[in-house]
């Protein structure tokens, strides 16, 4: 038997819960007067209030846009380490103690455990405390436009703790002018929209499924969220609302060993801001990613050997995105159109032979993302994201095979705002419905699943 989805109710009075807290949370906030929070480590570095460079920490305002650009300096005397107070270390740490629930349907599952002849489909529902994680972040100046940033992430599991660096790069900044600056390391694409300085944390809303998919079946490991390993040619005018970047990139989606292919990946970005009057700030982006993949390597006693992949194809994602502002509204619209070469849409290598009819995989993907900063202190979020199919890689895929529907909102508290630390307290409910079930027999493939993450915790930094 089948399933079906049935958690609606329950997400229901999840969200409504979420509004009773929150008109609680704004009686609070209105008795306020604190200014917003921000990442401590640049607040205790220039003294400047957390608000100068955050609309909702960790998000950036067009002043913190700018202040990054310029490779975390003011363009005065506190920009160099060595003019700073021998107990000044720039370093912040971050992590989000929590209470999470996790549900999908349509799963197989055994109905006498250990019986895989008793397989059918049903509902697995998680759920308790946990520790998202701990960041812990350097970033600063070693000296006059000479940048940098280490962040090591502590990633918590049932195997222990699990080290691994998110991004370690060095920034020469200022090179003749600023429109020519220079990045090497591993980082993050430069997206106007952040997936790493974004409002959502939960399992389902805590990332971006355009940012992430793969048509189901395909080879391909890029995902546009991912921080990569290269180097990065970049520019912006003073107050950063004419920015670009020019990204040459090693195709292994970030590993920090050897590369699974010798070839390399081009990233293109340019973005435009402008003053609409009342309104406030504008920004319109485009962006190109084009890369390859390998399909096959050479083996010594049928294992793979590193860093020699052969039968690279192409791939290409290309769109654009925006930050919208009208009074307390923020709007972040973004597409995606992607492609994949026929090769790794169907997981063939290239020196065999393709499967009857197979063609390249494309699809569409976006989403609009919305904030209400209700005050510097409380944020309301929302964000509907949807990727449809345009060619399916084999031909008897149903047309909606891997198709998504993602949906979330919450919002955030700041009760802690100074210079020393930050906290948020964070409420999220999200709710995902993919086309494509793992369960086996007819018609499996086009069966709904409806994943779900109710998500309440603390978000914390010093």
């Amino acid at each position: 038997m089948n399933t079906q989805h049935s958690s609606g109710g329950w997400g229901l009075r999840f969200v409504r819960s979420i509004l009773t807290c929150a008109a609680l949370v704004v009686v609070v906030v209105f008795t306020s007067s604190q200014p917003a929070l921000a990442i401590p480590a640049f607040a205790r570095k220039y003294a400047l209030p957390c608000s100068a460079c955050h609309t909702a920490w960790p998000e950036l305002n067009s002043f913190g846009q700018a202040f990054r650009d310029n490779g975390y300096q003011l363009g005065n005397d506190h920009d160099s380490p060595i003019y700073q107070d021998s107990g000044y270390f720039p370093i912040a740490i971050r992590t989000q103690p929590n209470w999470h629930r996790e549900s999908t349907s349509n799963q197989p599952i055994d109905a006498v455990p250990g019986d895989p002849t008793t397989t059918y489909g049903g509902k697995v529902t998680q759920h308790g405390f946990g520790i998202g994680g701990i960041d812990i972040w350097l970033a600063g100046t070693l000296y006059k436009n000479i940048s940098f940033s280490v962040l090591p992430t502590a990633n918590l599991d049932a195997n222990g703790i699990n080290f691994e660096f998110e991004n370690a790069f060095f920034r020469f900044d200022n090179v003749k002018s600023r429109w020519l600056n220079v990045k090497v390391g591993k980082f993050e694409l430069d997206n106007m929209i952040s997936e790493k300085r974004f409002l959502f944390l939960s399992g389902n809303g805590g990332s971006y499924q355009s940012y992430h998919f793969v048509p189901l079946g395909d080879s391909n490991d890029f995902a546009l969220g991912d921080n990569q390993l290269g180097v990065e040619l970049s520019g912006h005018s003073v107050n950063s609302y004419t920015r670009y970047g020019v990204a040459v990139l090693t195709s292994n989606s970030g590993t920090p060993t050897l590369p699974t292919a010798r070839s390399y990946d081009t990233y293109l970005t340019f973005s435009q801001g402008f003053e609409a009057g009342r309104l406030g700030l504008q920004r319109l982006g485009a962006y190109a990613y084009v890369g390859q993949r390998p399909t096959y390597s050479l083996t010594s006693g049928g294992t793979a050997i590193s860093g020699t992949g052969l039968g690279t194809k192409p791939f290409y994602r290309v769109g654009f995105s925006g930050d919208l502002n009208a009074g307390k509204f923020e709007f972040l619209p973004f597409f995606m159109h992607g492609w994949d070469n026929v090769y790794l849409g169907t997981s063939t290598p290239a020196n065999q032979a393709l499967p009857d009819g197979a063609q390249a995989p494309s699809w569409n993907g976006g989403f609009i993302e919305t904030h209400y900063h209700l005050t510097p202190q409380f944020v309301l979020t929302q964000r509907d994201e949807i990727i449809r199919m345009s060619k399916q890689a084999l031909p008897d895929n149903p047309t909606n095979l891997g198709n998504i529907n993602a949906y979330s909102v919450g919002y955030r508290w700041y009760p802690i705002v100074f210079s020393r630390a930050g906290l948020a307290f964070h409420n999220e409910y999200s709710l995902v419905k993919t086309y494509g079930s793992p369960l086996t027999g007819a018609f499996s493939s086009s069966v709904p699943v409806w994943s779900s993450s109710a998500y309440v915790g603390l978000d914390f930094a010093f």
